[in-house]
């Protein structure tokens, strides 16, 4: 008889038997493991005994007991059924586990309680999301309006894209809507192999403190200024502002606006000459978005009235094309409430 061969095993099939849990990298499963870095994050989240904090993505729940032990509860949203029942093994039959409150399902999707902090290492896929989407900002953003802080951790370059100063290789888009939004400050970086399974990817951890209150700007109007400006960032917004689709949206924008307002058009109306006119009384034809930071587009902002940068604008239900609908609407609803007699665009 033929010998039979013997079946090799790896190093990382052993340890994943030995853990009972393989985890799902396609869904951005990689728990944090270290108890360092675990006790550095909850550390530079300052929490105090009566804070309630949410948590995205515990995992088996490294984190999640050391924020039970420091808070009054803890808010853990997980998508994946096997995760959910490690992390109620962990707790339970012990003081913390009254403490603990267990949502099931996609944080995108789901009704999120009031909370005081958010702690959290966000799932990969979150983050590989982020990167190139609207969602951008504003997971942290958004919902923290009503909250103190978020301290999370991300990919490195998009970390490094959320605190980029005019002028660095990373600022973008991303980079003055979270800086309009809030304070964004750098904490620590963490290597890859502090998770299991490793990533392949540094990661860094961020802190995000909404300003309270929020700037006085209409963030629909605002961010289609901005992405106007950073879709070619190392061109001149003369430039930028002539190209045919932006004039032709404008101009849409602007009749609908005259029209809803009983505003007579001249015949001899351009978009051009009005978009000319406008970044040249602002001294803005030759400034590249690039080296530009908020004081520098508020001039600009507050001078475009009349150039809605929202399509369809003030149309029911409408929105710019590519953009999170309600993402944006909570947006407004939460920019509006805390903008009471403030100047808007």
């Amino acid at each position: 008889m033929p010998k039979v061969k013997a079946v090799k095993k790896s190093r990382q099939h052993q340890e994943v038997k030995n853990q009972g849990i393989m985890f799902n990298t396609g869904i951005g499963q990689h728990i944090l493991k270290n108890p360092l870095v675990v006790n550095g994050i909850i550390e530079k989240a300052a929490l105090r005994p009566t804070d309630v904090v949410l948590e995205v993505g515990p995992g088996t729940g490294n984190m999640t007991v050391k924020l039970l032990e420091k808070a009054k509860k803890v808010v853990a949203c997980e998508l994946d059924c096997r995760l959910v029942a490690e992390l109620q093994k962990r707790v339970q039959c012990t003081p913390l586990q009254a403490k603990l409150q267990i949502l099931i399902g996609d944080v995108l999707k789901t009704d999120l309680p009031f909370f005081d902090v958010c702690v959290a290492n966000l799932p990969y896929q979150v983050r590989t999301f982020s990167l190139c989407a609207d969602f951008i900002t504003f997971l942290p953003v958004i919902y923290l309006f009503s909250s103190r802080c978020a301290v999370l951790m991300f990919q490195r370059e998009f970390a490094m894209r959320l605190v980029a100063k005019p002028g660095d290789k990373l600022y973008c888009r991303l980079s003055i809507n979270t800086q309009l939004l809030a304070r964004v400050d750098h904490l620590m970086k963490v290597g890859k192999n502090n998770f299991r399974p490793p990533p392949k990817v540094e990661s860094s951890v961020v802190r995000i403190e909404p300003k309270n209150p929020p700037p006085p700007v209409n963030f629909q109007e605002w961010d289609g200024l901005v992405r106007i400006a950073f879709v070619r960032k190392n061109k001149t917004l003369n430039a930028a502002f002539k190209s045919a689709a932006v004039e032709q949206m404008l101009e849409k924008n602007y009749r609908i606006h005259c029209s809803l307002h009983n505003t007579v058009i001249p015949a001899d109306f351009s978009i051009s000459k009005k978009i000319e006119s406008v970044l040249q009384e602002a001294d803005f034809s030759e400034k590249r978005a690039r080296s530009m930071d908020i004081d520098d587009f508020m001039p600009v902002a507050f001078s475009v009235l009349s150039l809605h940068f929202l399509c369809n604008y003030i149309v029911k239900n409408a929105s710019f094309p590519l953009l999170p609908t309600r993402l944006y609407s909570l947006a407004l609803q939460l920019s509006t409430s805390s903008m009471v007699g403030s100047r808007v665009l």
